[in-house]
């Protein structure tokens, strides 16, 4: 009987103990794998990107720490040295393989060059900014500009290691031409609390399976922060802006424009802090003037045709710069 009583106390004992070790796994160990790479890739046949906010990231690094990690690359593992960095004015934080690409980092936006490129006229890089308007609004201005150009498919819930589903825009065919075309891009839409990130790689077609590859590693470290400070938009970017608006609107344009046969340009008028203006020369010669504001994005746009009206006239167009600055 001592014995009977014994034995099911020692039973009662194991159970117990095995249930504190159940109970501590699925809180300290298997709950954040739900959240990572995994989970991201078991929700990425579902449409749509949910746009909500996410989580502050803690990645554990410093910024400017470097550290060596293993990639894949063309079958065969790689040691390859990152550098953390971590940009408040854009709102995010990577890692970059700093022996391969040279950082040019602003609070404007961050690009990583190949050190084999051009600094100034770059065929490999991958560039980063931050939007605040939201991710669907900016992808579909992306497409409708790469469309001019190329066959462009679209995912709208591509996972990503540290930010999570996103949208992902693949130009990689030439537009009724059915062939690859001799550069590449891949554009990454991510959604945040405050509008969201844009990250655009760039990349000869003899480099898909190195550079290609090599962006692909650094874009499942990108993490997104809440972005410090008051968003503006810059001269730079208000010029490209107003340029891929005009492109986009009249697409036969961007073809004639980039083979020398369309006599239209953009230029800087005047900037202070209240006001940026763009003028665009068009082909017909007609001038029309953009007036942004920097930080709403919101624009006036006026015409004016030299010899048939000689003074500006105000437009019913309207857009905001800031669905075009990418």
């Amino acid at each position: 009987m001592k014995k009977a009583s014994l034995w099911i106390f020692t039973l009662l004992v194991l159970v117990a103990a095995l249930a504190v070790l159940v109970s501590g796994r699925v809180r300290s160990g298997d709950a954040p794998e739900a959240a990572g790479p995994a989970a991201a890739v078991e929700t990425a046949g579902q449409t749509g990107v949910v746009e909500t906010a996410l989580p502050e990231a803690v990645s554990g690094r410093q910024d400017g720490e470097r550290f060596e990690d293993v990639i894949i690359l063309e079958g065969m593992e790689e040691t390859v040295r990152y550098e953390h960095i971590r940009n408040a004015a854009l709102g995010l934080e990577m890692d970059y393989d700093y022996e391969n690409f040279v950082r040019s980092g602003t609070a404007e936006r961050e690009r990583f060059v190949s050190d084999w490129d051009d600094p100034d006229n770059p065929e490999n890089y991958l560039e980063l900014s931050c939007s605040p308007r939201d991710a669907e609004t900016v992808a579909a201005a992306i497409g409708a500009l790469l469309s001019n150009e190329y066959e462009i498919s679209r995912d709208d819930a591509f996972p990503l290691a540290g930010a999570g589903r996103c949208i992902r825009i693949d130009a990689s065919e030439v537009k009724g031409g059915g062939y690859m075309p001799e550069h590449l891009q891949a554009v990454y839409i991510i959604p945040a609390a405050d509008g969201c990130r844009v990250a655009a790689a760039h990349y000869a077609i003899e480099g898909s399976e190195g550079f290609g590859r090599r962006f692909r590693y650094m874009m499942d470290t990108l993490t997104v922060i809440a972005a410090q400070g008051e968003k503006r938009i810059t001269d730079g970017q208000a010029l490209s802006a107003v340029r891929n608006y005009c492109l986009i609107r009249n697409p036969e344009l961007a073809a004639a424009v980039e083979a020398g046969e369309a006599p239209a340009y953009w230029e800087l008028m005047s900037s202070n802090e209240k006001e940026i203006v763009v003028l665009y020369r068009s082909y017909t010669g007609a001038l029309i003037r953009y007036y942004i504001d920097p930080v709403s994005g919101e624009t006036a746009v006026t015409e004016q045709v030299p010899g048939i009206v000689d003074e500006e006239q105000r437009t019913d167009e309207r857009l905001n710069v800031w669905d075009y600055s990418f």
